[in-house]
């Protein structure tokens, strides 16, 4: 795995914590930032072939 993958199967992950910890929290404004930040990863990793699997 290279260095391009392997941080951004990192930056998905921190980030989908940091979704789920938005949304405990009840914070809505970060929700809609993580989600956003999450959703553009995964077209990221789209566009480049990079395969995300559910955690």
């Amino acid at each position: 795995m290279d260095a391009f993958t392997a941080g951004l199967l990192q930056r998905i992950k921190t980030t989908e914590f940091d979704l789920t910890r938005a949304r405990e929290t009840g914070d809505e404004f970060l929700v809609e930032v993580e989600q956003a930040e999450l959703d553009d990863l995964h077209r990221l990793a789209a566009e480049h072939g990079v395969e995300v699997t559910a955690a």
